[in-house]
């Protein structure tokens, strides 16, 4: 390709929108515009590199044995009322009516209607298992789009789906594509950690995330370098540490705290340290309201809260309700003499002497103790995770890091073979449920992933693998025939190579046609410019500083042995 003829339309000011580098880089680059808010058309170059993400991700489920097909992306109200889900997605869920008044829906995700796909299909054990996936858009009506491509309202992702007659052949299919997964971003070139995961919305009985470590990263992960354990937070077990206390236990006295509601004006009163409290919070939880009880200076994780409830919705009770649960304006609420149901986290019946809200405006106890002063049974793990906490597993040192969410596979069991009776006949001519397992890649979050790992203060640094052009060849001066002859042919002899080349033989100043070169980030670069007459060019590598003066024939044979890995 020739760069007068291609639409590559780069900015050199960073856009006011574009907060984090792959953002602006994929606006600067000319590799997407936006169109609206969440949502992104991509230009050529960006389509290239897009294309060559999911032509690996095709490439590896391919090789795993996955099949490929297509599915609508307008999807019939039905099959989400027969799962349970059409009102579990909420406002996320872009619906719309027919003419004649029927409920659709912009396909949020493919569960339902891969699974009846195949409860129509197969009937019985002799055609399973089997691995269907695709590589569509999807649509979220997401509450803040941000982040360009990373959080958006319209998304390509490859979503597959396993079907299986037992857990054991759940388990191989469900190796068989975290095998793939690591073969696809270790293709992609990024630096990622498999986290064990909260299932979410989709159900199961296990998942895992690919997590690529970001400072932008919008989840948060704990991992031990000791034993490498790794989760996200929503799924992070935390361990209780004894308290070391060996004071004896006081009675608990009744205290005036006026004005004194939050846990960093009780410090100031008491004199004392955020630990040293047990904050209780109250939730709505459906139609139930819950008392929540963690230490001070902890916070509540609302997912691990969510799922032991097992409840579809959970807010933090407005003031009324609060008022109406403990008789007491909001920051008194305490676990003495509550009359609604009481949840404690596992470092509770471990705190000593300690103080808690008492109930009643302008009053805490101190010196509360569990067991004595207060009680229940349902004492379960339900706060974050944070640095330097003791590892579930060996008990060494947790680190938390963030994350940007590229992988996620789940173990979805029977969830949703049951609700939408997807079953086989056995070998018995009996039936049974197939079991699924769900796996899901985001295929812009990659590609903006690698941008995110791979540029520098002049752009984009990219990986062979995904590259719009491998090479890209820089005539300095388009009124030198001699340099225009040259560039022409290591342009014809580079394609003859199979290799992708983009001649930059544009009417622009030298220092326009560098700068534009190292913002996209073609990985290879060659310079023909005053030494063309003696068979001279210029190579260099985007990732690093220096070139070499080269002969044409050892710069060509250098591209091709850095494209082709050889």
């Amino acid at each position: 390709m020739k760069a007068s003829r291609l639409l590559m339309p780069t900015l050199r000011q960073v856009p006011a929108e574009a907060e984090i580098a792959s953002h602006q880089l994929m606006l600067r680059a000319g590799l997407m515009r936006k169109l609206a808010s969440g949502i992104y058309s991509f230009l050529p170059l960006g389509l290239k590199a897009f294309k060559k993400v999911e032509n690996i991700i095709r490439e590896e489920m391919d090789n795993s044995g996955a099949q490929e097909l297509i599915m609508s992306a307008l999807l019939p109200s039905e099959i989400y009322i027969e799962s349970g889900r059409w009102e579990v997605f909420g406002p996320e869920m872009f619906r719309l009516q027919d003419r004649g008044g029927r409920d659709f829906c912009l396909g949020p995700t493919h569960e339902e209607v891969f699974t009846t796909t195949v409860r129509n299909e197969i009937k019985s054990y002799k055609a399973l298992p089997v691995t269907l996936y695709q590589i569509q858009t999807k649509y979220r009506d997401e509450i803040r789009p941000r982040f360009g491509v990373m959080r958006c309202r319209e998304f390509v992702m490859k979503d597959a789906y396993s079907f299986d007659r037992n857990e054991e052949g759940l388990d191989q299919s469900y190796q068989a594509m975290r095998d793939a997964y690591c073969k696809i971003f270790d293709r992609c070139k990024l630096d990622y950690s498999i986290v064990q995961a909260d299932s979410g919305a989709m159900g199961g009985s296990g998942s895992e995330e690919f997590m690529v470590k970001s400072d932008i990263g919008e989840a948060t992960l704990a991992f031990c370098n000791d034993c490498g354990y790794a989760a996200n937070d929503e799924k992070a077990q935390c361990k209780p540490v004894p308290e070391e206390n060996n004071d004896p236990y006081y009675t608990m006295e009744k205290e005036s705290t006026p004005d004194v509601k939050t846990i960093e004006d009780l410090e100031k009163f008491f004199n004392c340290k955020s630990s040293q409290f047990g904050k209780t919070l109250l939730y709505q939880a459906d139609d139930q309201v819950v008392a929540v009880m963690v230490r001070g200076d902890r916070d509540v994780n609302e997912t691990k809260l969510k799922n032991y409830l097992r409840c579809a919705d959970l807010a933090l009770a407005d003031e009324e309700t609060v008022v109406k649960a403990t008789s007491a304006q909001v920051g008194f609420a305490g676990p003495v003499g509550l009359k609604v149901r009481l949840i404690v986290d596992l470092e509770i019946p471990e705190m000593k002497n300690f103080i808690i809200g008492a109930n009643d405006t302008g009053y805490h106890y101190k010196n509360a103790n569990f067991g004595r002063d207060f009680e229940t049974k349902e004492i379960v793990d339900l706060r974050n995770i944070t640095e330097g906490d003791a590892c579930p597993v060996c008990g060494g040192k947790i680190n938390i890091a963030q994350g940007i969410e590229v992988g996620h596979i789940f173990k979805l069991g029977t969830k949703y073979s049951e609700a939408l009776n997807c079953r086989f006949l056995d070998e018995n001519g009996k039936e049974q449920p197939v079991i699924m397992g769900s796996y899901g890649i985001g295929v812009g979050r990659t590609l903006a992933s690698i941008i995110e790992q791979n540029h520098d203060e002049n752009g984009i640094v990219w990986p062979v693998s995904v590259a719009p052009y491998h090479v890209i060849i820089v005539t300095v001066n388009n009124a030198d025939e001699q340099q225009m002859a040259l560039s022409e042919k290591i342009y014809k002899d580079l394609q003859a190579k199979g290799i992708e080349v983009l001649w930059d033989e544009r009417n622009e100043r030298p220092g326009v046609k560098f700068k534009d070169a190292d913002l996209i980030g073609y990985p290879v670069r060659l310079t023909v410019g005053k030494k063309a007459s003696e068979g001279i060019v210029e190579y260099k590598l985007r990732k690093e500083e220096h070139y070499t003066d080269m002969s044409v024939e050892d710069a060509l044979a250098a591209a091709v042995a850095f494209v082709k890995g050889i």
